[in-house]
């Protein structure tokens, strides 16, 4: 402070022709001593003025202090009544900052809000969720942890515990705080305590041997030489924290140095011979007892903590203190008669000075500093905020070095800056950052479930839902895919619903398209056979003309089942069933037909029968036509009134769901009536068949057809229920079996022994052997 105003008294520029004096009193660290010296400064009866030259005891305008919030509520409490400002350079509880009860207290030391929005901050930054609180049992240590807990609402920080230190308090009682933060899970412990109250806990700390927790330190004790020693590395190395910020004022040191005796009275200024004897352990004043001094000790720049100009932080508040004083009584001086802030324009008496005109010009100082830092007072009497990051790092020689490794100014918006590659972090692993969470984030694919009765902050990762994802990393909540979407198999992102259908790429679809093929294939070689020997006794005894409509619509049914095959669209579909339908009637009938002959044949052979009229050529393509004609009625109507069409049906199997393309029957009685009459014929064929089972051996025609309608109604018989029972496309899958299934047995049981006969045994192709017994 005496630095200052000499060095605003030797500076021509800012206040020229004025001279500022000082009047300065120890408070001994407690409320009624500070209170006093306070009352005697502004009443005059203070006795101990240092290096002033004033003639009387002044009365002083403005006070400079107090450090503590505690005296300093109650000075602004008491100073208040008079309308005398004061200026404090270390108080920071918030609580000064309310403008109702203390209209004229300002400070350079920014309020602990400002700390408070930079330790949430550095939280946030840190991904610190799961975080111990420890606080004083004051004014500072309430109102700090108030604020945090105000900057940190809405974010994703949690408090493990919140312990105060009492201000009486125990050993016993700091042991159980100690036993507290020993025993969570949170890592990092932030805290808000005076200097001695963080020496006493972290005393216990050290005891406790707690080495694996991440220490915020506040302003107070960040830079604490007494807590900072090599004995405390294993514990507090890598503390992070933040401290007011670091000045080098030009000429502090040398001005420091040259206080000497000889340029003093101590019996006016007690603080010198306290300084010498500390300094040097000799007593200036003769007859106290003790080494006197020799007049010749000299202060070294930096030999002693009195000299240590190397961590001004609270120094520079004092320093900024006067100059706002300064610059405040400058305004005023500036002030032209008539234009004055005051009743009727006037301006103030800079030579009788008011507090309560000071304290108006206070509120509008607005300067920069000989350091070139800006510097202001806000509508509730507060400064910019300005903090340096402090990182305990450890020397060579295993000391603690406080090493600024960030910024925080809230002068213009938050500014918040850290250099993470020159952090030294504690809790362990010195190079990297500390995990301090209650439970770590749910990975994606899966969302957040709070656990019952705990903090937000610990939860249950809870897998996404079928057709639900999660993309990012700690998701509240799953999102549900759009349509025709569905979540991969890690719930991560949307991909398209598999749309299922028999095509021809599916290994099941090349397999029956392949055995519908060569089922054609083998069809139109046994046609080619019973054209080129069609000439012979056996196909001309099985009546040619029948056959071959028989293996042409033996063909046609080997083909339909290729219609079944590929994606549904409305032509396929009604092509599928239609030619099933009619293909499938137009080969019964022809069984039909040939088993009414062989029947009619040897009945008519009997005296008195002559049924042979009634079967011949004419009248069994008459016949067969009817009969094919009667379905083709069927699937007209049914195509008419309601014929299928492509629809799609979500299914969900062991691979998730699936978009099933098929063909609906439209009319479920078109459907039933063509697979009815298709029965009813088969039925039909097979009773005529079986009737006719006992003809001579040679001509087996009723046994084969016997057999194969055996088959043909066993395979459709069993195809109802695997038909309804299979899911999607394994539905057309059996429905192209039936149907190939079916056909195979008719080729084989009716035109494999006569194509045998026509091909290896040409020599019982003969009349005289068909006609033989």
């Amino acid at each position: 402070m005496i630095f200052a105003v000499e060095e605003i008294n030797n500076n021509p520029n800012l206040l020229p022709n004025f001279t500022l004096g000082y009047l300065a009193a120890d408070t001994c660290l407690a409320e009624s001593t500070t209170l006093l010296a306070a009352m005697a400064m502004v009443t005059g009866t203070e006795v101990h003025l240092a290096n002033s030259e004033c003639e009387s005891v002044p009365t002083v305008p403005v006070i400079v202090g107090d450090t503590r919030t505690s005296s300093s509520i109650v000075v602004a409490n008491t100073l208040g009544v008079f309308d005398i400002p004061m200026v404090s350079y270390l108080a920071s509880c918030v609580c000064l900052s309310d403008k109702r009860r203390y209209p004229l207290f300002f400070r350079t030391m920014p309020s602990d809000a400002a700390q408070a929005q930079a330790m949430a901050e550095l939280l946030r930054l840190m991904g610190w969720s799961w975080v111990g609180l420890v606080s004083a049992d004051d004014d500072f240590g309430r109102f700090g942890i108030q604020m945090l807990m105000d900057a940190l609402r809405g974010s994703e920080v949690c408090v493990a515990y919140h312990e105060v230190i009492p201000k009486v308090y125990s050993k016993t009682t700091v042991q159980r705080i100690v036993e507290t933060i020993q025993k969570s899970t949170a890592r990092a412990v932030v805290t808000f305590l005076i200097d001695q109250d963080a020496k006493a806990l972290l005393e216990q700390v050290i005891h406790k041997n707690v080495t694996d927790k991440q220490w915020i330190a506040n302003d107070a004790w960040v830079t604490y030489g007494p807590v900072s020693v090599p004995h405390n590395i294993p514990s507090l190395a890598g503390t992070i924290g933040f401290a007011l910020r670091k000045a080098d004022i030009p000429g502090l040191g040398a001005f420091l140095a040259r206080i000497n005796p000889s340029l003093s009275s101590t019996d006016s200024d007690p603080f010198l011979r306290e300084l010498w004897d500390t300094l040097f352990g000799c007593s200036l004043s003769a007859g106290l007892g003790g080494t006197p001094c020799s007049g010749l000790e000299v202060i070294g720049i930096g030999e002693s903590l009195y000299t240590d100009v190397s961590q001004l932080r609270i120094t520079y508040n004092v320093y900024k203190a006067v100059y706002a004083i300064a610059h405040a009584i400058k305004d005023m001086l500036a002030c032209e008669p008539g234009k004055g802030p005051f009743l009727e324009g006037q301006c103030p008496d800079v030579l009788r000075l008011q507090p309560v005109q000071i304290a108006h010009y206070l509120r509008q100082v607005n300067f920069t500093t000989p350091l070139k830092e800006w510097m202001n007072f806000d509508e509730n009497g507060d400064p910019p905020a300005s903090f340096d990051i402090i990182n305990w790092h450890v020397t060579a020689q295993g000391t603690i070095e406080f090493v600024t490794v960030g910024h925080f100014v809230s002068s213009q918006g938050l500014n918040f800056h850290i250099d993470m590659d020159r952090v030294v972090w504690g809790g362990g692993n010195r190079h990297k950052v500390p995990v301090s969470v209650c439970s770590s984030p749910c990975p994606p694919g899966t969302r957040k479930a709070v656990q019952k009765g705990r903090p937000v902050c610990c939860f249950d990762c809870l897998p996404c839902a079928e057709g639900e994802i999660s993309s990012k990393t700690g998701s509240l909540e799953c999102i549900r895919c759009p349509e025709r979407f569905w979540s991969n198999s890690n719930h991560t992102f949307c991909i398209p619903q598999q749309v299922d259908f028999l095509s021809y790429s599916d290994t099941m679809g090349i397999v029956l398209s392949i055995v519908s093929a060569v089922g054609a294939a083998l069809t139109a070689a046994a046609f080619a056979t019973f054209l080129y020997h069609r000439h012979t006794p056996l196909v001309r005894a099985n009546n040619s003309e029948v056959s071959f409509m028989l293996l042409l619509s033996l063909k046609l049914c080997f083909l339909c089942a290729l219609a079944f095959i590929g994606q549904p669209v409305p032509w396929s579909c009604m092509l599928r069933h239609t030619l099933f339908g009619i293909s499938f009637v137009l080969c019964i009938s022809c069984l039909l037909s040939r088993t009414l002959v062989v029947l009619v044949a040897f009945r008519s052979t009997l005296p008195g029968e002559n049924l042979m009229r009634f079967v011949g050529p004419a009248q069994q393509r008459l016949g067969i036509s009817i009969c094919t004609l009667v379905q083709v009625l069927i699937c007209v109507l049914w195509l008419t009134l309601a014929p299928p069409q492509p629809t799609e049906r979500d299914i969900t199997d062991n691979w998730g769901p699936k978009i099933i393309l098929e063909c609906a029957m439209g009319s479920v009685v078109g459907f039933s009536l063509v697979l009815v009459y298709i029965g009813l014929l088969a039925c039909l064929c097979l009773f005529l068949a079986f009737l006719a089972r006992k003809l001579p051996d040679n001509f087996n025609e009723a046994k084969l057809i016997t057999f194969s309608m055996l088959i043909f109604c066993t395979v459709w018989v069993a195809f109802v229920p695997a038909y309804v029972s299979s899911p999607g496309k394994y539905t057309v899958a059996v429905e192209i079996f039936a149907i190939l299934a079916s056909s195979y047995g008719l080729l084989f049981c009716i035109f494999a022994p006569k194509c045998f006969i026509i091909l290896l045994r040409p020599e019982k192709n003969t009349k005289k052997h068909l006609m033989a017994r």
